[in-house]
């Protein structure tokens, strides 16, 4: 497989280990052609854009432990 990379043309780095998050569960935003949800976009998000998602359909709040998800981090 050809190493994916960033914006930048540098290796992608891990954004996520608990749960692994990515199409290939790599903990990074790496993704191929069998990939049809597009897990390409590691981000920061604040609360009024997690409102606003919920809000249109797209909950990323609610905590899914069925699928290892504890719910988004909070950033201090």
């Amino acid at each position: 497989m050809k190493e994916s990379l960033n914006v930048f043309g540098e290796p992608l780095k891990e954004c996520s280990n608990s749960p692994k998050t990515g199409f290939f569960r790599n903990g990074c935003c790496d993704t191929s052609d069998e990939d049809v949800g597009s897990h390409t976009v590691c981000v920061i998000m604040t609360e009024d854009f997690l409102k606003y998602s919920t809000s249109v359909g797209n909950d990323l709040s609610t905590p899914m432990p069925a699928m290892g998800f504890p719910g988004p981090k909070t950033r201090r």
